[in-house]
């Protein structure tokens, strides 16, 4: 059974820090391409970052410079280091692994950035 599981979220404060897991399970996760999308209310899921399975990483305009995709293998975890966070930051962010049986989802976890 596939399993993505994402910690890290929170409230923080304009210009915070915060990092995100994810815990992948039931997947071959060393094949998988793994991404981090968000969705802000009203608004559609979007491709935050993404790391090929190579660690090749791409970036959504908005957070480059400020977010860091990476991967660590052996503990089957994502991660997403965003710094410089701004209000526009806010959404329920999702982990995303892509292999060749299929496109796999978390359930995701709120991001709020506020004063």
């Amino acid at each position: 059974q596939v399993q993505l599981v994402e910690s890290g979220g929170g409230l923080v404060q304009p210009g915070g820090s915060l990092r995100l897991s994810c815990a992948a399970s039931g997947i071959a996760f060393g094949f998988a391409h793994m991404g981090w999308y968000r969705q802000a209310p009203g608004k559609q899921r979007e491709l935050v970052a993404r790391i090929t399975r190579g660690s090749s990483s791409n970036y959504a305009d908005s957070v480059k410079g400020r977010f860091t995709i990476s991967r660590d293998n052996a503990k089957y975890t994502v991660y997403l280091q965003m710094d410089s966070l701004k209000p526009e930051d806010t959404a329920v962010f999702y982990c995303n692994a892509e292999l060749l049986s299929g496109n796999y989802w978390g359930k995701g976890t709120l991001v709020t950035v506020s004063s």
